[in-house]
């Protein structure tokens, strides 16, 4: 059992069933209500269920079997579709052009994992769809407020701003937020982020 299924084995969710703040807002401003959405490093799914109910088809992506049972879970009680699947980052099943929309919301990996996964986004999204995320950055430790507690699995603008330098910068920012999101996310924090969207021809 790895952390993630210990720390998602217990009824309560974690990072609650709401979605991301950022995530809500964006959809707000630019519906996407149809296509192909995939939600990376997951968790327990309320970002995917939440696509789902936008009438996206959904697909989401985790290490952790304890999380995507709560996905299932989640899903039923919301009364949308989201298809589950138990997967390593390391080992990926990433195909080209696949997706109108992939979302990695509060995703952190290690640095040689974080730029094979953002190449393989790179690679996967469709031409005129979006990349999405909103992550903890390097300066997140004093807050105290949720994320990893080592400074090498925290972002750089670099990171992001480097894969994505000729896709169109839909949004971009790096400060302050306040994030509610379960006990797992709770306070003032500093956070990436960005939406980038890929040309239509490469």
């Amino acid at each position: 059992m790895n952390h993630w299924d210990v720390r998602f084995q217990n009824e309560e969710f974690v990072f609650g069933k709401e979605p991301n703040v950022f995530l809500k807002e964006f959809h707000l401003k630019i519906p996407l209500t149809s296509g192909r959405a995939l939600a990376i490093a997951e968790g327990e799914g309320r970002n995917a269920v939440f696509l789902a109910e936008q009438g996206m088809q959904v697909t989401t992506w985790d290490y952790s079997e304890a999380g995507l049972e709560k996905t299932r879970k989640l899903a039923k009680e919301k009364d949308v579709v989201v298809e589950t699947a138990h997967v390593d980052l390391n080992h990926a099943p990433w195909k080209k052009n696949e997706w109108d929309e992939i979302v990695c919301i509060f995703g952190h990996f290690p640095k040689d994992l974080r730029e094979k996964t953002l190449l393989n986004v790179r690679e996967a999204v469709k031409p005129g769809g979006y990349f999405l995320t909103e992550v903890y950055s390097v300066y997140q430790l004093p807050y105290q407020s949720g994320g990893p507690r080592d400074e090498a699995l925290l972002y750089s603008p670099e990171d992001l701003l480097q894969v994505f330098s000729d896709w169109r910068i839909v949004h971009f920012f790096m400060g302050e937020v306040v994030r509610h999101e379960g006990e797992g996310h709770n306070g003032l924090s500093h956070v990436i982020q960005c939406v980038a969207q890929k040309p239509m021809a490469e």
